[in-house]
């Protein structure tokens, strides 16, 4: 993951999702009187290695500080687009059949769209102080998306997906309240190469939002949630355990119980190395007249994973399973047992230009639940190359495949590419 997109999601370096924050620091500043204006220093190209904080073509935000008492703020943001073309065969495979028609091509063959990548475009404010020796902080970030379906209508749709506040300090570690990304599936998007591209050019997704990137193939969407965050200082030579109560949600024809979802993590950093483990847990009761009713399940969910970065080379795997989990989202699939597998290999080949692929699964290890029509499975091979245009843009190439199957052996595909650029300011 870049260094930008950490300074503009709102995440502080890893293996911490949140942390105390330093009013001091990034202050080259043009001072006046009791408040100044500066933007934030370069800070030049950083080593890769393939992890959630991991630099790919990194360079540092160039966000403009200000500063008035003991408060500093920092404004800046993200735009991308990109141009994704997709052709869509075989079968029909019902559930979330990425690779299918009614998604892959949005209900056609063939399919053109010009909009966002696997990020949004938004714009994102942070703020930090030091009171009574305590380190606050917070990130408020609006998110918009590119494509719509009209010419005429208003582009309205806003997504807040980041609203919280922070206090903490180095030796107690970090209270997060808010709205934020969750813990759990954090590692795996935010390492996924295609963060800076599409991934998976999902047409049914980007023209109003997003593309997938490795959604649905690879690992379950994080997903931004109500939360309570806490997040240890560093210990025993570079662990750290973070912990989160989470606003619990609702699937289908399941709603939420009566407790919330928690969420948790325990990750290593040190030598190259990036090693994480993580669960979550959440009680989902079928609703009252649905196909669900009276069927009650507790999603159960369990993530391991690493990489290892040597030189210009690096290296990523992470793994989802259990019951519940779902393909895109909580609980989607009712209380099946799912399966989700990424793998990725980099190769910064000159300080402007990087290669990657990387393939990733999601399935369902069963197909008895009424609520998943037999889908079986979604998998994406995306190939990509990323250019360091400038201190600020980044442009991507990507080629891919996915293909949906299920248990009845049919299986559709979808071949598409893309090309654009993303710009963090």
């Amino acid at each position: 993951m870049n260094d930008r997109i950490k300074e503009h999601l709102g995440k502080p370096p890893c293996p911490r999702l949140s942390g105390p924050t330093d009013p001091t620091r990034d202050r080259s500043r043009l001072k006046r009187r009791g408040a100044f204006v500066t933007a934030r220093g370069r800070r030049g190209l950083s080593t890769t290695i393939g992890f959630a904080c991991a630099a790919l073509f990194a360079t540092g935000a160039q966000a403009v500080t200000v500063q008035g008492g003991d408060w500093e703020l920092d404004v800046g943001g993200i735009v991308n687009a990109y141009y994704t073309t997709v052709s869509c065969s075989g079968d029909t495979v019902a559930g979330p059949a990425l690779g299918g028609r009614a998604l892959g091509c949005s209900g056609k063959d063939h399919r053109t769209t010009i909009g966002n990548g696997l990020l949004p475009s938004g714009l994102v404010t942070k703020f930090r102080t030091r009171q009574d020796g305590i380190d606050i902080g917070g990130t408020v970030g609006i998110m918009v998306h590119a494509a719509t379906g009209s010419g005429i209508d208003a582009n309205s749709g806003v997504d807040v997906r980041q609203a919280f506040f922070t206090v903490g300090t180095a030796d107690a570690g970090t209270l997060k309240v808010g709205r934020d990304y969750g813990v759990f599936g954090a590692n795996a998007i935010l390492s996924d190469m295609t963060l800076l591209g599409a991934g998976a050019p999902t047409q049914a997704t980007q023209r109003g939002r997003v593309t997938l990137g490795h959604i649905g193939a690879g690992y379950t969407y994080l997903g931004t949630y109500g939360q309570m965050t806490y997040t240890s200082p560093s210990f025993g030579g570079g662990f750290t355990f973070t912990g989160a109560l989470v606003s619990p949600v609702d699937a289908g024809a399941y709603q939420s119980g009566s407790t919330p979802q928690v969420q948790a993590q325990i990750a290593y950093a040190g030598d190259g190395w990036k090693v994480w483990a993580g669960l979550k847990s959440q009680k989902f009761e079928g609703a009252s007249g649905s196909p669900a009713d009276g069927h009650d399940f507790t999603e159960a969910a369990g993530e391991a994973g690493a990489s290892f970065t040597a030189g210009p080379f690096g290296l990523l795997a992470n793994v989802q399973a259990g019951k519940g989990l779902g393909i895109l989202t909580d609980g989607d699939q009712g209380d099946i047992k799912g399966v989700n597998y990424l793998v990725q290999g980099t190769w910064q080949t000159t300080e402007r230009i990087k290669l990657g692929l990387s393939y990733g699964q999601s399935r369902n290890r069963s197909g008895e639940s009424a609520g998943t029509d037999a889908f079986k499975s979604n998998e994406n091979l995306t190939g990509g190359l990323y250019y360091k245009l400038t201190q600020s843009i980044t442009l991507a190439g990507e080629l891919g495949e996915t293909r949906s199957k299920d248990f009845a052996g049919r299986e559709a595909r979808q071949y598409g590419g893309s090309f654009g650029g993303i710009i963090f300011f």
